[in-house]
């Protein structure tokens, strides 16, 4: 006997859309199926304006289990469907809502069986996708014959996810992004098939597969049926955050939509900022060449920031020639104007900050956590970071540790400390494990040695004795270290920049990028690490006080306060999507922001206006853009640094900011 459920209307409540949204969010809302763009300016009421399409959609009849609502947090879009349930009154559990994998996971686990893949199948997270990774290196013998140049399992993973979601060659992902591992790319080629074949008899799916076995259900004539079935199980495709998304995601929502062209894209090209994670600016710039009868509408409204920050945003991005263009307005009353602050050198520019940070809070009673302090590279705070941490003025980093707490930058002082204290174990132990093969083991008995070592007997014979005795991967490196620990024990090498800067020279420049799918990155905080400390003339005094700042960073500090109330430190991709009523933006000398390999071609410098775009338009209130006039040399005087073009080109009538002058007082007491 069948007993069929008859599908009843919403349970409609009213909706008063002119009440909710301003006129052209309604215009999103109220448009007629069809293909849209909607580009949503920052602050504009994106997620408002799209939970309630969701809604209009619902409450004109369409069933929740039919639109098709992608977004890039599962949160978000539980947030969406559970505010269109507050709406409307009705049940929005069957809506089919999340994040692209998300969605790739249910359409598998009920179409999976047309590639092979049983219901059942599991999902290795990043950890666990590593560690096969690594299993099948090891299984191919690559170690031993590449052990100085083959990339680490996180490493090559990032490498075989970016060719995935960019839909390019292998080839082409190494040699755009890893240049450094071209000629590993054949023994890199075949590690990735053996992984995918692991995976296969495995039955297993990596986060990447999730995506790619839905793109070949889709797109594979052999599976034509089931891409029918796809396309007929829903009558609207939503898509949120549109400026981040890659290439394959683009053809997945391309092509979810092919039967009933009922698309609607959502995002900001003025935000794209993430193609060094793969994101594709091609899919919201030519949006409209793949879909030549899609309407492009525009949410310009701004209900965040002052007229005289979006006065200088809109300045600003107005200079990309490659862009949807638009123009931000303010709801909120004019503010002050936003101030440029030229400052003779960083360490000036930290001391400015942290000053201005505490006016803001003693004298406005601002909470610290309604700060933010922003920058284009974590390196670029390691100044503030020392000057915060002497001024006892917490603060938390959005973008990871606290620049002295980052692996790169233990790992490399390390070898500072072994060096002054040849007794420190737990230095030896750390730097010994960074040489392909020495293992644990090998790392801690050999350490000891170093440790027990008699008076007179200096660390580079312990090192070349058991060097002699050593056998295979383990002897060429130790071979290597005794002849960094001899260069490290030259005299004319004393000081701590130039050590540092010769042990990322000789080793662990190359380990970084066999460690590190970030390490242009990480090799740039150890170029300002040994910058920093160009400032000590002896390694001891360097090492005191790195200790001394990490001892004081521990300690509970402004007792007084709330101890949850902390500067929000960030670098501007962390800080997308959020704001603060005052921003401060560092480091605005051309060079740095935007980055000097950014100006090669003209598409990176438009990403690093859209980066400097983003920070501006974080400010609710007040924006202070920093930058520093001098930079220290490796010799001999500092060398002048230019603005950032960033700040060049706002610079005309009528004016958008206000320039500030430093003057330095003299020195005080500080207060009891």
């Amino acid at each position: 006997m069948k007993y069929v459920l008859k599908a009843t209307a919403p349970r409609r409540q009213s909706i008063d859309l002119t009440k909710d949204l301003n006129p052209q969010q309604l215009a999103v809302v109220e448009a007629p199926p069809g293909e849209y763009l909607v580009l949503a300016g920052a602050g504009t009421g994106k997620t408002r304006t799209l939970t309630y399409r969701v809604a209009r959609l619902v409450a004109a009849g369409a069933p929740p289990d039919r639109i098709l609502l992608v977004t890039f947090t599962n949160r978000a879009a539980r947030e969406m469907t559970e505010r269109v349930q507050e709406l409307l009154g009705i049940d929005m559990r069957r809506a089919s809502a999340g994040t692209f994998h998300h969605i790739g996971n249910r359409i598998l686990r009920r179409h999976g069986e047309a590639l092979g893949l049983s219901p059942s199948f599991g999902i290795l997270d990043p950890e666990d996708a590593r560690s096969l990774l690594s299993s099948v290196i090891a299984e191919l013998g690559i170690e031993k014959l590449s052990a100085r140049r083959f990339p680490t399992a996180k490493v090559l993973a990032g490498l075989i996810s970016l060719a995935a979601g960019t839909r390019r060659s292998f080839l082409q992902v190494v040699e755009e992004h890893a240049l450094r591992l071209l000629d590993q790319t054949v023994l890199m080629e075949q590690v990735a098939r053996g992984y995918a074949e692991r995976k296969r008899a495995m039955n297993l799916c990596d986060f990447d597969d999730l995506l790619t076995h839905w793109h070949d259900l889709l797109l594979d004539p052999s599976h034509h049926a089931v891409a029918d079935q796809l396309r007929a199980a829903y009558d609207h495709v939503l898509v949120d955050e549109y400026q981040d998304i890659n290439a394959l995601q683009g053809a997945l929502c391309d092509a979810m939509a092919a039967a009933h062209r009922s698309l609607i894209c959502v995002g900001d090209d003025a935000q794209s900022i993430y193609s060094f994670r793969g994101a594709d600016f091609a899919q919201i710039s030519r949006f409209t060449d793949r879909h030549p009868h899609a309407t492009v509408l525009k949410l310009t409204t701004n209900y965040r920031s002052t007229p005289e920050i979006l006065a200088l945003a809109n300045r600003s991005i107005a200079h990309n020639r490659d862009q949807h263009p638009k123009e931000l307005r303010a709801v909120k009353p004019a503010g002050v104007r936003p101030a440029v602050i030229p400052l003779r050198d960083v360490y000036q520019q930290a001391e400015f900050v942290a000053q201005r940070v505490l006016e803001l809070h003693h004298e406005q009673d601002l909470p610290l956590r309604k700060i933010a302090v922003l920058y284009r590279n974590h390196s670029h705070s390691l100044e503030l970071q020392v000057e915060l941490t002497r001024r006892q003025i917490p603060f938390s980093v959005r973008s990871g540790l606290r620049f002295f707490e980052q692996a790169h930058i233990k790992d490399v002082v390390a070898f500072l400390r072994a060096r002054q204290n040849p007794h420190d174990a737990l230095a030896w132990v750390r730097l010994l494990r960074l040489w392909p093969g020495i293992g644990a083991q090998t790392a801690e008995k050999l350490a000891q040695a170093l440790a027990d070592a008699p008076p007179g007997l200096r660390s580079v014979q312990i090192l070349q004795h058991h060097e002699a005795s050593a056998r295979g991967r383990g002897k060429g490196a130790l071979s290597r270290l005794v002849e960094l620990w001899t260069a490290l024990d030259d005299p004319a090498k004393a000081s701590p920049g130039a050590l540092i800067r010769q042990i990322v020279a000789d080793h662990y420049s190359e380990y970084a990028d066999r460690a590190f799918p970030n390490a242009a990155a990480r090799k740039e905080d150890l170029e300002q690490l040994a910058a920093y400390a160009e400032r000590y003339p002896e390694v001891d005094e360097f090492l005191s006080e790195l200790s001394l700042i990490q001892g004081l960073s521990a300690e509970n500090v402004l007792a007084a306060g709330d101890p949850d109330d902390m500067l929000v430190l960030s670098t501007i991709h962390q800080a997308k999507g959020l704001e603060w009523p005052v921003a401060f933006v560092l480091w605005l000398s051309d060079g740095r922001f935007p980055m000097a390999q950014s100006l090669r071609l003209p598409r990176d410098e438009e990403e690093e206006r859209r980066l400097f775009y983003v920070a501006t338009t974080r400010a609710a209130d007040e924006l202070y853009l920093c930058y520093a006039m001098l930079e220290e040399a490796r010799d001999g005087p500092s060398h002048l640094l230019r603005p950032s073009r960033f700040l060049v080109e706002l610079d005309r009538a009528p004016p958008v900011f206000e320039r500030w002058q430093i003057e330095e007082s003299a020195l005080t007491d500080p207060p009891e």
